[in-house]
């Protein structure tokens, strides 16, 4: 029998009418891409409007959800395919155009954390290649931004790229990517922010390795149940889109999905069709 954890309640009124004006401001943010790209708020509006779809389309039935996702991958994979390029300029599909980007070298938001956010976003879109792409920049540049974070985070990305690309050591990097979450040893991360939403992706990934599919379900719906925790404490979090849906236990859930786990989780949280990749194969991506 499934686990099921119900989404926090969230408010609907004018919610068709708040997507709409999200699209907008999504598509002006994408139309500047090819004169002076600031993909962070690029990839914040995208994933915004995404999230926001979500709040009358909790199961991502609608192709419109799915494409909104697709677009939010294809600006974070834009995002380093822009900061690594060797020309002076980058083809890169996004919203259904090929448009040809400036090159931009490390930026202020050529982070580890919108590269994990990149990440998760091309698992979930099923985007193989650029989940490669994203897995060959080199961790050096995420260092080079002036983003601040805990040491984990380094030893996280690395893990990912060692797993994707096949490399030796993952193992260790896992180790202390996890060892690296202890409170004690955070310098920079709120601990709750860690504890609730961080640090779940690392343990279910470590599960997923484990192929322990019994185990990997306990740890999807404690994750689920303090991601709910984490995004009802005060009024002001209740009512964000970013908690509508748990982009890092969705990415590793939709790993363990495609690889024959039973998931065995059911969860407004996460999106049946963006799991189950209903959509996938609809346009050129």
């Amino acid at each position: 029998m499934a686990a099921i954890v119900p989404r926090h309640e969230f408010p609907t009124v004018n919610a068709a009418r708040g997507v709409e004006v999200l699209s907008e401001g999504a598509k002006e943010e994408i139309a500047d891409l090819e004169e002076s790209p600031d993909f962070d708020s690029a990839l914040d509006a995208a994933l915004t409007e995404a999230q926001a779809r979500c709040v009358l389309d909790p199961t991502a039935n609608e192709l419109e959800t799915w494409e909104a996702y697709v677009v939010a991958m294809q600006i974070g994979s834009a995002m380093f395919a822009s900061a690594t390029a060797t020309e002076d300029r980058v083809q890169c599909r996004v919203a259904h155009e090929m448009r040809t980007i400036p090159a931009t070298g490390v930026r202020y938001y050529t982070d580890a954390g919108n590269w994990i956010t990149s990440f998760w976003l091309a698992i979930i879109c099923r985007e193989q290649a650029r989940m490669t792409q994203l897995c060959n920049v080199p961790i050096s540049l995420l260092r080079e931004s002036d983003a601040v974070f805990d040491e984990y985070i380094y030893s996280w990305v690395d893990a990912l790229q060692t797993y994707w690309l096949e490399r030796p050591g993952l193992g260790d990097k896992l180790v202390a990517a996890m060892e690296g979450t202890d409170p004690e040893a955070l310098q920079v991360a709120d601990r709750e922010l860690v504890l609730k939403i961080l640090y779940p992706p690392i343990n279910l990934f470590y599960r997923f390795l484990r192929q322990d599919h019994e185990q990997f379900n306990a740890e999807l719906a404690k994750a689920l149940q303090w991601h709910k925790e984490y995004w009802t404490k005060d009024e002001e979090r209740a009512t964000s889109t970013e908690g509508l849906v748990a982009l890092g236990p969705l990415a590793i859930a939709s790993l363990a999905y495609d690889a024959g786990f039973p998931i065995e989780v059911e969860s407004e949280y996460l999106p049946k069709h963006l799991l189950r990749r209903s959509w996938l194969g609809e346009f050129d991506t």
